[in-house]
């Protein structure tokens, strides 16, 4: 009869164990692994370099808003007024409104910048409930300075700012310039048929902390 040796068998358990565990698994080498790579879609959403200019803007701001209905007219300030700003996805939205305890009439003016991966081109809506001009889309041609975004608005008629209907066309550009992290401002600059250009509306915004 063998003898039974329990510390000759206690280490080849051992080695079994540790020299088994190094072994490959030769099922799971056979299996062709596979990285399902992003679709297009996926990929411009992925916010860039653009969407984190847009995210700077968020806040709530104060607003000075100059008009000036003509190039010789005087100019109209209206101050009181608050917008509120936020990002959702790809877009920045701004809704601008009379603040508490302004004299200003009540209104809501919202707008929408984004810019398009797929079109390589900055986009931007607004409307206003003071003003019966419709949605005023516009977009952008080349490249944009760091800091400044200038969008061109398709032609757009307004009913006059006298008694008549007038429903003059004007083509306008709208340049929107951070000048720091608590200032901003947005001009339009507009061009009436013949007419030359000029600064018809500006909007001064100040970071409220």
């Amino acid at each position: 009869m063998r003898k039974s040796y329990p510390s000759v068998r206690r280490a080849a358990t051992v080695l079994i164990a540790l020299f088994g565990a190094t072994l490959p698994d030769r099922s799971l080498a056979q299996v062709p692994q596979t990285v399902v790579p992003r679709s297009a879609n996926d990929r411009m959403l992925a916010p860039g370099a653009e969407a984190a200019r847009l995210a700077r803007r968020a806040g709530t701001w104060d607003v000075v808003m100059t008009l000036r209905p003509a190039p010789d007219a005087k100019p109209i300030v209206v101050k009181g007024l608050v917008a509120e700003r936020s990002v959702i996805g790809l877009y920045l939205q701004e809704i601008m409104r009379p603040s508490e305890g302004s004299d200003a009439a009540d209104f809501r003016r919202i707008e929408y910048l984004t810019y398009n991966p797929v079109q390589a081109r900055w986009q931007y809506v607004s409307m206003d409930t003071r003003v019966p001009v419709g949605l005023m889309p516009a977009t952008s041609f080349g490249d944009q300075p760091t800091d400044s975004i200038t969008v061109h608005f398709e032609n757009f008629a307004i009913p006059g700012f006298g008694p008549e209907l007038e429903g003059r066309f004007f083509r306008a550009r709208h340049v929107t310039t951070r000048e720091s992290d608590d200032r901003d401002i947005s001009r339009q600059y507009w061009t009436a048929v013949g007419s030359t250009e000029w600064l018809a509306v500006q909007y001064e915004y100040t970071r409220r902390r």
